[in-house]
């Protein structure tokens, strides 16, 4: 594959995924890792490498994409605060959809230990902290492994939510905009979450106030669908 066939390949892959590992774009491209990183460092205006994974270069010359292990200390204090306010729709006897990302990642150490309470999750890293939770019984959704946000995707993550009774989903958001809506950076995480509103009663959007104001690349719902939008702030 010419130098010229792999950007092109690249472009498509981002515009689907939002960010691609080096190692699976030297995979798909039947190049090196080293040559992926030459074609990346030669198009420094579109493309960098963050975290080992390609990601878009906004206008203003920052990584564009999202991946989970570069956003884990962005706003770690407002992320907890807009956590801990979250908590209060919580109660004793719940079957919540937590929400993959770094915020809602917050509100999974910070459950109440004593609560009763049924989760349902697709992150791997919320699964890891809520597996340590005494009385916490945990439906871990499973499907395709996602690096850049460290979750899973695919059919089997939507067939299995439709046969689990949730009364409260927790959605996380990487921009809110009142008037254009709510988005993220992953497409394969737009199903999952337009699922779990639907199924769910209550619906609740949790995020740092740094996201007000922002537009992402994919829209997944309005503001309006939601019963409250939590953040540090709010």
């Amino acid at each position: 594959m010419i130098k010229a066939t792999r950007l092109r390949e690249l472009n498509k892959a981002l515009t689907e995924q939002g960010t691609l590992h080096l190692r699976d774009a030297a995979r798909r491209f039947g190049v090196s890792e080293m040559t992926v990183r030459r074609d990346v460092a030669a198009a420094p205006d579109k493309y960098t490498c963050l975290g080992g994974h390609i990601v878009r270069v906004a206008e203003n010359g920052s990584p564009a994409g999202y991946v989970i292990q570069s956003e884990k200390d962005h706003f770690a204090q407002a992320k907890r605060l807009a956590c801990q306010k979250a908590l209060q729709y919580i109660q004793d006897h719940d079957t919540l959809f937590i929400d993959c990302g770094t915020t809602l990642v917050a509100l999974a150490h910070l459950l109440p230990p004593d609560l009763d309470l049924t989760v349902v999750c697709y992150s791997l890293d919320l699964a890891r902290i809520l597996s340590k939770k005494p009385n916490v019984r945990l439906l871990m959704l499973g499907g395709w492994y996602r690096p850049s946000s460290d979750s899973f995707s695919g059919e089997e993550v939507l067939r299995a939510m439709a046969e689990v009774g949730i009364n409260k989903a927790f959605i996380s958001a990487a921009g809110i905009d009142e008037n254009y809506g709510v988005t993220c950076w992953n497409p394969h995480e737009k199903p999952i979450k337009q699922k779990a509103m639907k199924l769910a009663s209550h619906r609740y959007l949790v995020a740092d106030s740094s996201k007000l104001g922002q537009r992402r690349p994919v829209l997944f719902a309005r503001a309006s669908a939601f019963d409250a939008v939590v953040t540090e702030t709010s």
